[in-house]
């Protein structure tokens, strides 16, 4: 009660930061008139002069309204656009590194103009982050007119640039690309031997468009790029075969679609080792033996493709690939692959080409590469709901930025059907309707199996319609330009990140390119000239009909993703409405709504064909789609606090190895290592305060000659009178600095410096890549350790910390052994390092690598964790007590911690 009384007097904390901003736009526009008068040459040189009082110690904000004018004045000479008092607003709050929330067709990209010109005059590059390369490019152009009037320069990342391509571009003063290419760039910088062969520069700050699509919707998705591992493809095949044979009984598994998890019953246990012992593919043992490991292994994944992954739904296939379906923007994932296996399952399940496995040799979240920037902003339509999970990961705040003309669409309330039949002949008589009177409309799916399914209803009615989903998305950009269009029906997979306005009447630069594909010359204006005046009547039409309909055909598990939908109504004042249809039998209401509805709605009354509309509906949904969203948001903070551990590490890999490729002499760092690596040989055989004959001198000789090349009589030297550790550890010491000595001069000092920093840096890529192989391993498993009441994370901080000591030391045994043990003839060329061979780069699959992520709330082997018998603790089974087992069933691990089950062990009759 308090809190409303309070912001009904003082205001929110979003309208206090408005009006802060607010204060400031009065003093850009008396900026105009002096600016106006300027020809473009002197306008030019403005950055110049900025720059000038930049490096005289004037800070960026004391001249933010200069230059936020300059750049009005300079998009509205150039582009032909100038900038909304709210967009300048907008513009202030992403300087600030702050997310802007903006309603869709408030123009976002021109907003972005103002804070990347202002930031970029340092000379340290911006950053604008979009989500699919059409943006990228389309934005780069088109923007680009504007920074270069200025005289700055703009390059853009895509896909299939090469490296100097690439560093070209980060050179600029600004540069676009999706969020893939910025990580994947980052990592392979990374893995190159040269600093003058990476590509990006020092991080300075970046816009992320589309920031709830990028930060939040792919968070959980790390990059990963992988080498190859051993072919089991025909393993894959061979498993698929008896999984396609046992899924056809629904008794031997258990599906929880609410957290998207399969687990075998305890019949399956039974059936599927029978299966694969007739099948030939477990020849010997039972399957949960540890050298059937690899099976298990198997068998759950394709488990998984077979029970949780829906063809046309999760994935297409398409020429000879399974290509993955992103779920909140329905587009294709081409070069996308899932992680673990998945994928390889997937591939059987289809009968495709099955790809071979790999291991990852570089891998970064998103979460931790953009918290990399110094200075982080971001701008979408729809992040308000989302605000506590950026301010809690990313430390930014949202700020919703009121529209430049109020919005004038209508959003009904929902109406609720009992089945998914009648709702689809709701929806299609509502498109009847709308079409009878000339106004368009947007339906909106969730999936490409529900978009074609709508289309064949259309069909069957005869009414004309555009499909937009995964499968057409080349013809993306015309079909979503041309949606407002007077009787126009466009059916569409989710609407995140599409980039192109739905305008009332359609698009006349788009007709005109259509008809003249240059987009230029005589031809072109005429064009242009002639759909302009189509356009400019049909609008009257279309607004008189009631602007765009929105129509959603049910609710995603995300508000985010139904606000999207909604959002492309209504655009800068236009007339629309929106309305969602829903039935009992959606995922949403089946799966998160109460079991109860069904029945409540019968006894009140509601015939078949009949809706239920009522706000309380709205509420309750909503509630629903809250419940989703802080579960989905404590997965993706539990998988951070799981990856934050390795980013530590990776951190400082990747700084040392970078000190190591800056520097030209590593001779020190070699002989520090050197002396290490002789302290724990010496310590290993000779332990504090041991008595001489406890000493292992014998295993000591053994591995100085096996690892430094010595033969050293190190057992006699322990014969000795008086002899201790120390004079055996100078001794030794003395020896391998006297061969590194000898190497030096025979190679030359300089050939010698090239050498060590050369295998120094190839055996820290080396045992780094070993090193995130033991991370998976062990991330896969330490969710078992809540069984013995210790804290899933706190081990695998323990655990990875242990893994990371004994990394180091490899390396610095290594690194000593191959410099004192390498033979080179003098003048003889180095050895160029190999480049690394990269055979796969992807987004990869959020659920398989939740793992231990998510063990701290649900159940170990919870979360996106396919499991044939999922361990469990029986009631009334004392694992400390076995005259309790005997209540254990058959199938289950047994109590006393073997890994076997417990008829093969404990409850063997």
């Amino acid at each position: 009660m308090f809190a409303r009384l309070a912001r009904a007097i003082f205001g929110s904390t979003n309208d206090r930061a408005l009006k802060r901003h607010e204060k400031r736009v009065p003093a850009i526009a008396a900026w105009e008139p002096k600016l106006e008068a300027l020809s473009d040459e002197a306008l030019r040189g403005k950055t110049a002069e900025f720059r000038e009082r930049l490096a005289k110690g004037e800070a960026l904000d004391d001249m933010l309204e200069e230059a936020f004018a300059t750049v009005r004045e300079a998009a509205r000479r150039v582009i032909g656009l100038r900038h909304f008092d709210v967009q300048m607003i907008g513009g202030m709050v992403l300087h600030e590194g702050k997310i802007a929330e903006m309603k869709t067709g408030e123009g976002k990209t021109l907003v972005a103009t103002l804070p990347v010109y202002l930031n970029a005059l340092p000379g340290k590059g911006v950053h604008v982050v979009t989500v699919n390369d059409y943006l990228a490019t389309r934005d780069s152009e088109w923007m680009g007119q504007v920074y270069g009037f200025l005289g700055l320069s703009t390059g853009v990342i895509v896909h299939g640039l090469t490296d100097e391509q690439r560093r070209a571009a980060y050179g600029c003063d600004i540069t676009y690309g999706t969020n893939n290419e910025f990580g994947f760039d980052y990592l392979r910088d990374n893995m190159k031997y040269r600093l003058d062969e990476m590509v990006q520069r020092p991080f300075h700050y970046a816009i992320v468009d589309e920031v709830d699509s990028i930060l939040v919707d792919e968070a959980r998705t790390p990059l990963i790029i992988s080498g190859p591992t051993d072919d089991t493809s025909d393993l894959y095949r061979r498993v698929d075969a008896v999984m396609a044979e046992f899924v056809k009984d629904e008794t031997r598994f258990e599906k929880d679609e609410k957290q998207r998890t399969v687990a075998m019953t305890e019949k399956g246990g039974e059936d599927i080792e029978r299966l694969l012992s007739e099948a030939g593919v477990l020849e010997e043992g039972n399957l949960y033996d540890a050298h059937n490991v690899s099976v298990v292994h198997h068998v759950n994944q394709s488990l998984r493709a077979h029970v949780l992954f829906r063809r046309d739904v999760e994935y297409v296939v398409r020429d000879d690939k399974i290509v993955i379906i992103d779920e909140f923007t329905g587009r294709m994932m081409e070069g996308r692959r899932y992680s673990d296996g998945l994928h390889q399952a997937l591939e059987a399940k289809e009968d495709v080409t099955v790809q071979p496995e790999n291991q990852t040799l570089a891998s970064i979240t998103f979460q931790n590469y953009f918290r990399l920037y110094p200075k982080l902003s971001g701008m979408t339509g729809t992040a308000a709901t989302e605000a506590d999970e950026f301010a809690e990961i990313y430390k930014l705040e949202v700020l919703e930025i009121p529209t430049n003309v109020p919005v004038a669409r209508v959003d009904q309330d929902d109406e609720v059907y009992r089945t998914a039949e009648e709702k689809y002949d709701a929806v299609i008589k509502l498109v009847g309707e709308c079409r009878e009177r000339g106004q368009p409309c947007l339906v909106g799916t969730t999936s490409i199996e529900k978009s074609e399914r709508i289309s064949e209803l259309l069909k069957k009615r005869g009414i004309p319609h555009s499909v937009l989903n995964a499968r057409y998305h080349e013809q993306e950009a015309t079909i979503v330009a041309q949606a407002g269009r007077a009787g126009a029906v466009t059916i569409a997979t989710n609407m995140a990140g599409r980039g192109t306005d739905i305008k009332l009447g359609g698009n006349a630069e788009m007709l005109a390119r259509a008809e003249v594909p240059e987009g230029e010359g005589e031809a072109y204006e005429a064009a242009l000239a002639r759909h302009k005046a189509e356009v400019a009547a049909a609008q009257d039409q279309v607004k008189q009909a009631g602007g765009l309909f929105v129509i959603g055909t049910e609710r995603h598990e995300s508000r985010r993703i139904d606000n999207q939908l909604r959002g492309r109504s209504g655009r800068q004042g236009d007339p629309g409405n929106s309305r969602f249809f829903l039935s009992l039998e959606d995922d949403l209401m089946r799966i998160f709504g109460s079991d109860r509805m069904g029945g409540m709605l019968t006894k009140l009354g509601l015939k078949e064909g009949e809706a239920i509309i009522h706000p309380w509906i709205n509420k309750a949904l909503e509630k629903a789609q809250k419940k989703v969203e802080a579960r989905n948001f404590d997965t993706r903070k539990n998988l951070l606090k799981y990856d934050d551990v390795m980013n530590d590490q990776r951190r400082e890999v990747y700084s040392q190895r970078r000190l190591f490729m800056e520097s030209n002499d590593l001779s020190e760092t070699v002989e520090e290592m050197r002396r290490e690596t002789i302290d724990g040989m010496v310590n290993r055989a000779i332990p504090e305060n041991a008595y001489p004959e406890q000493w292992d001198l014998q295993g000591l000789e053994t591995q100085v000659r096996d690892t430094l090349g010595l033969d050293l009589p190190v057992e006699a030297w322990g014969k000795e009178e008086g002899i201790d550790d120390t004079a055996i550890r100078e001794r030794i010491n003395a020896a391998a600095d006297q061969l590194a000595a000898t190497k030096a001069a025979n190679l030359g000092p300089d050939f010698m410096r090239m050498v060590e920093k050369s295998i120094l840096l190839q055996i820290f890529d080396q045992v780094w890549k070993e090193h995130l192989l033991q991370l998976d391993h062990l991330r896969q498993g330490i969710g078992l350790r809540a069984y013995g009441q210790r804290d899933p994370l706190n081990e695998y901080k323990r655990e990875a910390f242990s893994l990371f000591n004994v990394m180091l030391e490899e390396l610095r045994e290594r690194t000593t052994s191959l410099l004192l043990r390498l033979e080179f003839q003098p003048n003889q060329p180095l050895p160029e390092p190999e480049p690394v061979r990269v055979t796969d780069m992807r987004h990869a699959e959020p659920e398989l690598l939740v793992g231990a992520a998510a063990m701290e709330d649900v159940p170990p082997m919870g979360y996106g964790a396919a499991t044939l018998a999922e361990p469990r603790v029986t009631p009334g089974v004392d694992p400390g007590d076995p005259a309790t087992w005997a209540t254990t069933p058959r199938n289950a691990p047994c109590p006393c911690g073997s890994g076997k089950k417990y008829k093969h062990c404990h409850g063997r009759a």
